[in-house]
């Protein structure tokens, strides 16, 4: 029991503290498991679950991937196999909203498929999530330049940037050693996002996630940096290995309200408000800022963006009036948004709101808009060997995808739906038509005669074993919303997978995303689609 007690413990406060207005979700990535990295540095990082300086280190890719061009060609390639087709499709995406599940493996999005159903009283399995039901689905292939299985930095770089770079980086590529700040501040190691592109070609742009606007994913729009630890000063400090200096390391969340793109977004909607503020400054949330600088990072976008407003809390959200505004950035909790089920309604905006608020502000412009939108807590909900917050983190996103369809035309909106990377969840047995998904397979036993989760996972923190190593009956305890799943192999919290991730696409040139495809060639489909960019456009065929 003591092997898992920790992690029940923190899935049990989240949900005792479930009525309050205030609900911390700890950080799952920490640097040790994505880099590796000494005992003295870990006690200042041991508030993570996963250090992420044990995933970048020891780790090495070939040579020829770390200049982009390689991955730009191969990009361009593949984009050329799908032209070699007949090519009905003669429409322009004026608008692209790339939707991210972070971490929703194949498994998740059937599980959660099922689980939809399942909420309205039917078997299931018939159901659909909103874009399962898209016309053009492709798989995409996760490995970064120096790993097997990836993070949710490189996989940012590689399907907002066009380039695979190494595990932890983001923005540059993989010729920058990790931790090399110096690296990642040249120019020549530097690569640009769709966002970047976007906005040269006069489109507005913005970025949604219920994680933090600094976290891996919505960093790959804007941010170039060697860690994406280093989301404030302090971080670069606490991350750095004594080798960084905020001083010739520019943080993240500075990157993004100083520097192009990320200064430029004309929305920005998600939690992470304390690496903007000092640590002088108590938060709306009542926590402290986290930036040793002193510099109050929300204070210097309102001097940027006199027009601008900022929002903390839900009712101030859907109270904007974006008529009246010319930005807007939102920040709804001190650090990750929560889970659903556990959010206070009255503070917290579900991602389908932010996700409606978002497309309003970008919609203003007659040039049309780039938008990234997350659901960023499936990947925390399978972290955590949940499936009740993973599948439930799913419904909300698929929720914010119908949004999308509903406020958009498809005639010149491109919606393309995808995942960074997997998890090693799994559907196991025989279990009969209609089996809670949440629940135990009631049709099959191991050969000790005891009935197994429907729901497992590969890596985790709770095998439930009694003293003789063999399985319990989980029968009293499966289907509490504090849960944990059962796991194969005894870790500190659950782990990525690298499995291909579905891509699953609608609107003009939605056809081209089909087949099996680098991830690193999804940004490059989007700018030939709407024309921007440096590479090959749909606009490059008109006379």
């Amino acid at each position: 029991m003591k092997t898992y007690l920790g992690i029940i413990l923190v899935l049990s406060a989240l949900v005792a503290t479930s009525s309050s207005a205030s609900i911390d979700i700890p950080e799952i990535h920490n640097q040790f498991q994505l880099v590796g990295e000494s005992v003295s540095a870990l006690k200042t990082r041991e508030g993570n679950l996963i250090d992420p300086n044990a995933m970048a280190k020891g780790k090495a890719g070939p040579e020829a991937e770390k200049k982009a061009q390689f991955w730009y060609d191969l990009a361009y390639e593949e984009i050329a196999q799908r032209l070699e087709q007949p090519q009905l499709d003669k429409r322009k995406a004026k608008n692209v909203i790339l939707f991210l599940g972070d971490g929703m493996s194949l498994s998740t999005v059937a599980a959660a498929r099922i689980h939809k159903g399942q909420l309205k009283g039917n078997p299931g399995e018939e159901d659909s999530l909103s874009f399962e039901k898209f016309p053009y689905t492709g798989l995409s292939r996760t490995y970064c330049s120096n790993a097997q299985v990836p993070d949710s930095a490189c996989t940012a770089t590689a399907y907002l940037c066009g380039v695979k770079t190494n595990i932890v980086a983001l923005g540059i590529t993989a010729a920058v050693n990790f931790n090399n700040c110096s690296g990642s501040e040249d120019p020549a190691n530097r690569v640009d996002s769709i966002a970047a592109w976007a906005q040269e070609a006069g489109k507005s742009t913005g970025i949604v996630t219920t994680t933090t606007l600094t976290h891996a994913s919505p960093s790959g729009a804007y941010a170039k940096t060697t860690n994406r630890f280093f989301e404030s000063d302090t971080d670069i400090v606490t991350y750095g290995e004594g080798e960084n200096d905020p001083a010739t390391c520019t943080d993240i969340a500075t990157q993004l309200i100083t520097q192009a793109p990320g200064k430029n977004f004309d929305v920005m909607l998600g939690g992470g408000i304390g690496k903007f503020l000092p640590n002088t400054i108590t938060d709306p949330f009542n926590k402290k800022g986290e930036r040793s600088d002193g510099v109050n990072l929300l204070s210097r976008w309102q001097g940027l963006h006199p027009g601008g407003v900022l929002a903390y809390n839900r009712n101030q959200l859907l109270s904007v009036n974006v008529s009246r505004i010319t930005n807007l950035i939102g920040t709804f909790r001190s650090g990750v948004m929560s889970f659903n089920k556990l959010a206070d309604p009255k503070e917290e905006p579900t991602l389908a709101e932010m996700t409606r608020k978002a497309i309003e502000m970008v919609s203003k412009r007659d040039d049309g808009y780039f938008l990234f939108v997350e659901g960023g807590l499936i990947d925390y909900g399978n972290h955590f060997n949940s499936p009740t917050h993973s599948l439930t983190e799913t419904l909300q996103f698929e929720q914010a995808v119908q949004e999308a369809l509903d406020l958009t035309d498809p005639e010149e909106t491109l919606i393309v739906v995808t995942s960074d990377h997997a998890h090693p969840l799994t559907i196991s047995g025989y279990p009969g038509r209609g089996t809670p998904i949440l629940g135990l397979n009631q049709d099959d036993t191991d050969v000790n005669g005891v009935k197994y989760a429907t729901l497992n996972y590969a890596v985790g923190t709770n095998q439930y074993l009694d003293e003789h190593g063999q399985r319990i009956d989980l029968t009293d305890q499966i289907g509490a919303e504090d849960f944990i799943h059962p796991s194969y192999i005894h870790g500190t919290i659950g782990v990525h997978a690298g499995d291909d991730v579905g891509i699953f696409a609608t609107g003009p040139q939605s056809h081209l995303f089909t087949g099996v495809m680098q991830q690193s060639t999804i940004p490059h489909l989007m700018a030939y689609a709407s024309c921007i960019g440096k590479g090959p456009t749909l606009c490059d065929n008109e006379d």
